[in-house]
This record gives C-alpha cells, sequence and structure tokens, in this order.
C-alpha cells in the first residue's frame, strides 16, 4: 500500500485534526512511494517479541494467534490494465517483514489480474460480494465465484455501500455470515459520519454495526474489524491516535461483553481514514490498533487519469 508522506502540523478544529496538507486523493507521487511505505513497515511496526507493539499482555491470545500486522489496500473503483500492471510491479519488489499480513482490493475486472501476477507473499480480496449463492443477481459476485478465482478475503460494511449504495446493518451482517461460509476472511468496516461523532454518537453507531456482524457471523475466526471514521476518508480530517485507540478499545470491549473474551482477543482491529508514512508509526504504537486499512492512498503508485 503505497502511502504518501503528509505532514500533519495542522490547527484543531472541533476536537478533530483539520489538514491543510494535501488529500489522501490528490495526485499520485512517483511509484516509488509503495517501496517507501513498506521500508516504513519494516523500521516501525515489526512485531517482534521486544517490541512494544507485542500484544502478549492481553489475557488470552494475541492478534488472532499469528501476532501479524495486517496492512490492507483498497484501491476502489481505480485503475486500468496497465497501471496495476506497474502497481503489481511496484509491491512484488518490496522488501516485507515475515510478521505482517499484506492484502490488496482491486476491482472486480482486474482481481484475475492481480492474482495472477502478484507475489504470493500477498493476498487479494474483493471490495463486495452477494449475500448468497449465485444466479439471477444482474451486476453481483458471488462468494463462491471470488474463492474460484483465488481471492481469500472480502471487504464488507465499507462506508461508501452503507451512505451511497444504502446497504443496511443486517444485510451487511448476512453478507459476512455467507462469505465466512465460502470460506473468504471478511474485513468488516464500521464507523461513524462526522455529525455522529460530533453528536457524540461514535459508540452507539460502531456497536450497532458490530452487533449486525455478531448476530449473523458464525465465528469470528476469519474477521478482521476495520474502523473507519467516516469523516477522515479523504476529507483531510485525520484521526489522532488516541482518538483512534479510544475507539480500538471500545470495540474490544464491546467484544468481551457481547462475545467472548477469547474472539475480543484475538480479533485484529485495524484502523482506516487518512492512514500515511507520516502518521502509521504513531498509530500503530497504540496498543489496541493491529494494522491499517488504507484507500486513496493505496493508489499513490497508479497514474490514474
Amino acid at each position: 500500500m503505497a502511502v504518501a508522506s503528509t505532514s500533519l502540523a495542522c490547527p484543531h478544529f472541533s476536537g478533530l485534526r483539520r489538514s491543510s496538507c494535501p488529500k489522501l486523493d490528490s495526485p499520485p507521487l512517483s511509484i516509488s512511494t509503495a517501496q517507501s511505505f513498506f521500508q516504513n513497515l519494516d523500521s516501525h511496526l515489526r512485531l517482534s517479541s521486544s517490541s512494544p507493539r507485542n500484544k502478549a499482555c492481553r489475557p488470552v491470545v494475541a492478534m488472532a494467534g499469528s501476532g501479524k500486522f495486517f496492512v490492507g489496500g483498497n484501491w476502489k473503483c481505480n485503475g486500468t490494465k496497465e497501471s496495476i500492471g506497474k502497481l503489481i510491479s511496484d509491491l512484488n519488489s518490496a522488501k516485507l517483514e515475515s510478521d505482517v499480513d499484506v492484502v490488496v482490493a482491486p476491482p472486480f475486472i482486474y482481481i484475475d489480474q492481480v492474482k495472477s501476477s502478484l507475489t504470493d507473499r500477498m493476498e487479494v480480496s474483493a471490495q463486495n460480494c452477494w449475500i448468497g449463492k449465485g444466479g439471477a443477481f444482474t451486476g453481483e459476485i458471488s462468494g463462491e465465484q471470488l474463492k474460484d478465482i483465488g481471492c481469500k478475503w472480502v471487504i464488507l460494511g465499507h462506508s461508501e455501500r452503507r451512505h451511497i449504495i444504502g446497504e443496511d446493518d443486517e444485510f451487511i451482517g448476512k453478507k459476512a455470515a455467507y462469505a465466512l461460509g465460502q470460506g473468504l476472511g471478511v474485513i468488516a468496516c464500521i464507523g461513524e459520519l462526522l455529525q455522529e461523532r460530533e453528536e457524540g454518537k461514535t459508540f452507539d453507531v460502531c456497536y450497532k454495526q458490530l452487533k449486525a456482524f455478531a448476530d449473523a457471523v458464525p465465528s469470528w475466526d476469519d474477521v478482521v474489524i476495520a474502523y473507519e471514521p467516516v469523516w477522515a476518508i479523504g476529507t483531510g480530517k485525520v484521526a489522532t491516535p488516541q482518538q483512534a485507540q479510544e475507539v480500538h478499545v471500545a470495540v474490544r470491549d464491546w467484544l468481551i461483553k457481547n462475545v467472548s473474551a477469547e474472539v475480543a482477543s484475538k480479533t485484529r482491529i485495524i484502523y482506516g481514514g487518512s492512514v500515511n508514512g507520516s502518521n502509521c508509526a504513531d498509530l500503530a504504537k497504540q496498543e489496541d490498533i493491529d494494522g491499517f486499512l488504507v484507500g486513496g492512498a493505496s493508489l499513490k503508485g497508479l497514474v490514474i487519469s
């Protein structure tokens, strides 16, 4: 996930950080930014036994029992065969520590291209899937089809699916259950709108979205929770490490009370929303931030017209 290095020396506004810096969907940087971000991961996010990022202090197990940081790149509706080919080449040459899981999510029509040319060190995710088995559902993609072309993951509940397409909590939960039943890992997205945060409803919104997943999924073994405050996605407003950690702690506490202590301890909770090369190290130092889901910045190696 190529992430631009963006300064955060910006004034505070309504408890959020308003950035005067370039937005994450600003014109792309050079293709070498992918390598520089992974170098940043190597130097700052390595989860060795001596690292303060080690989660061994949790009462059960650490980060899905794997101890691996999780970095996902959501390419959204962007790219061409040529530009994605260039990004894949750059990603393939990046040096990664063994304790970091890396997943990329290209548009549906490029999944096969990415899967056939991306190094096995990284896994491929879809950005969405249908609620059940394939059939007369024009424009949809089934979990069976995703498995057939080698996808390991699917992103479900992203704010753009919720607030632009209109998917509700129950529908998303059922999607997650079916995807898990087909052997796909689920990146389950939750997060509040700016108005909801300003009204003090952040926890209520996240808990309601979590409950829809909890009511539907048969197991949390292959679920990664992605907290993505909608107000921090490509807006220039940046959640501080403390703001992100506060929600991650609350999510883990909700899992303890409503699912189990074991699930709460082993489930990776990752953060998305204006993550970049400048702030990823400080975010990763937070005890309950187990990785990132990067959006527009993961395309910085691409040339998007």
